[in-house]
């Protein structure tokens, strides 16, 4: 053979072997693709707080609570059963995404502006607004984050909630907004009168006062201007964005049906909290 055809054979070789490495890297990259990946039986891990009713863990440890029955069911349908439920503390969620130490949020997070870049949402699974928790009586008659400005009362909350936010935008200082970890904090702070009003979306509120033994009573809703509304969504890393899309089409079909109606009723959804039309990126502007 001349040196000509052994240099061309060598060439040959050469982009054998550069094809099947680049064969081999485009497999890995598909082999690590979430829904690849768990469609093949690899677990599906799903982030929350312990918040009844949206998302808590039952007395067996497995995954409870509206948003998660949503997600469950969602993911089912996709054809994922194998799910590994991931509890950690509210203001942990999104930098336990990043980190990957799971897969999706399903702790009711309201859809805001400065969470969407941080993260990408799916549809919106819910509407909400936010309510108090005061007193029985409502002594100091609050029924709006006004209400609370006005009358220089303690506003306690979970760390991290919009309701911070929301509190801040009204002009309530930061000495009379109190973060905790979680709403058993937020019960023993108004129980204690260290807080004058526990603050938070509707449902979150109703389970602290169904917890309180007749001590405390919800506010009115209605009271609360339309602005307040939220809408709350799954959370997923952006990288995972073909994942969102397919889950995107299974949860559209699941939101209203009588199945999921009946399956989250037990938790206080109604049909006054199905989204609607409000699109996601509408959102992620608006809020």
């Amino acid at each position: 053979m001349t040196a000509a055809g052994k240099l061309g054979v060598k060439h040959f070789a050469l982009a054998v072997v550069l094809t099947a490495i680049t064969l081999g890297a485009t497999g890995l990259a598909v082999a690590d693709d979430l829904l690849t990946r768990t469609r093949a039986g690899a677990p599906l891990r799903i982030g929350f707080s312990n918040e009844r009713p949206w998302a808590f863990p039952d007395e067996s440890g497995k995954a409870a609570g509206l948003m998660n029955v949503v997600a469950i069911n969602t993911l089912k349908a996709m054809g994922i059963t194998n799910i590994e439920p991931v509890v950690v503390e509210w203001n942990s969620l999104i930098p336990g995404l990043q980190a990957g130490r799971y897969d999706m949020i399903t702790g009711g997070m309201y859809v805001l502006k400065t969470r969407c870049d941080s993260i990408v949402f799916s549809d919106p699974v819910i509407r909400m607004g936010d309510v108090f928790g005061v007193p029985k009586g409502n002594p100091k008659k609050i029924e709006t984050f006004e209400d609370i400005k006005n009358q220089n009362s303690v506003l306690v909350t979970t760390a991290g909630n919009n309701t911070v936010e929301v509190a801040k935008k009204v002009g309530i200082t930061d000495d009379k907004i109190m973060q905790v970890p979680g709403p058993t904090e937020m019960l023993a702070a108004v129980l204690s009168n260290r807080a004058d009003a526990a603050g938070t979306n509707y449902f979150s509120i109703k389970a602290l006062v169904d917890q309180s033994d007749g001590k405390l009573e919800i506010t009115d809703l209605n009271k609360m201007p339309e602005w307040t509304l939220n809408w709350a969504a799954m959370g997923f890393r952006e990288e995972d964005k073909s994942f969102i899309e397919e889950y995107n089409q299974f949860q559209k079909k699941y939101i209203g049906s009588a199945e999921m109606m009946s399956s989250v009723a037990e938790y206080g959804y109604t049909k006054d909290n199905l989204p609607g039309n409000v699109a996601t990126d509408w959102l992620c502007k608006n809020r």
